[in-house]
C-alpha cells in the first residue's frame, strides 16, 4: 500500500457539536490535499458537495446517540444522499440491541440501507457493547445488508480497539473510529482487519506515512 491508497482509507473527520462551515471547509481543503475522504455533519453536505466535488463525502445518520426513530433515520438518509453524500454511517439503537430486541435494530438498519444506493456503515459503538452484544449488532447489520461496520461515534467513553476490530471483520469490512490518531494507530487497525479509518486527525495519520514506503 503506497502512500496514496492509504491515504483514500482515511475518513478526515469533524462532527462536533460546535462545528462551524468554515470548520468544514479546512477539513475538506486537508481531505482534498492528502488524498483522504471527509466525514462531516449533515447540514454542510450539500454545501460541501459543491465546495469539493471530487472528495468522497460521508455523513451521519441518527448521530449520535441512534434513538432517533426509524422514520426519520430513513428521512435523514434521503436527504443526506440527494444533498451529496458518497457514503451514510449510522448509528444502532443501542438501547434496543441492549434490550435483545434484534429484529427491530436489524429493520432499522435494513430501512436506511434500501432507502438510499450508497454504502450504508453502520456504528455499533463497541464501548458500551459486551463481547456477545458486539456479535449481535454485527449480525443484524450482515442480516440489514449494510456495507461497513464500524466502532465507533467518538462520543461515548472509549473508541477503536485492536480486538473489536478483529471480532466485527469477522462479518464485514470495518471503519475503526475513535482514538486512532496515528499513522502506527492505524496500520494496527488495518493489520487486523480495518479496511477505513475515521479520524479528526487525518492530516497527522497521513503525514506519518513512512517516506521510504
Amino acid at each position: 500500500m503506497d502512500r496514496s491508497e492509504f491515504a483514500a482509507r482515511i475518513d478526515h473527520t469533524v462532527l462536533g457539536p460546535t462545528t462551524t462551515l468554515g470548520d468544514v471547509e479546512t477539513v475538506l481543503d486537508e481531505a482534498d490535499a492528502y488524498g483522504m475522504n471527509a466525514c462531516i455533519p449533515p447540514c454542510y453536505v450539500a454545501e460541501a458537495a459543491e465546495y469539493v466535488p471530487d472528495v468522497t463525502l460521508a455523513t451521519v445518520v441518527g448521530f449520535p446517540h441512534g434513538q432517533h426513530s426509524t422514520a426519520a433515520k430513513h428521512d435523514e438518509a434521503v436527504d443526506a444522499w440527494q444533498s451529496g453524500a458518497d457514503e451514510l454511517d449510522m448509528v444502532i439503537n443501542v438501547g434496543r440491541l441492549k434490550a435483545g430486541e434484534n429484529e427491530r435494530v436489524k429493520s432499522d438498519i435494513a430501512e436506511v440501507v434500501a432507502a438510499v444506493p450508497i454504502p450504508v456503515k453502520v456504528i455499533i459503538e463497541t464501548a458500551l457493547l459486551d463481547e456477545a452484544e458486539k456479535h449481535r449488532a454485527c449480525e443484524a447489520a450482515v442480516d440489514a445488508g449494510a456495507d461497513f461496520v464500524k466502532t465507533s461515534t467518538g462520543f461515548a467513553d472509549g473508541g477503536a480497539t485492536v480486538d473489536d476490530v478483529e471480532l466485527m471483520a469477522e462479518y464485514l469490512p470495518v471503519k475503526a473510529s475513535g482514538g486512532v490518531g496515528s499513522y502506527e494507530e492505524a496500520i494496527a487497525m488495518f493489520e487486523v482487519g480495518a479496511v477505513r479509518i475515521g479520524a479528526s486527525s487525518g492530516v497527522d495519520i497521513v503525514e506519518g506515512f513512512p517516506a521510504d514506503e
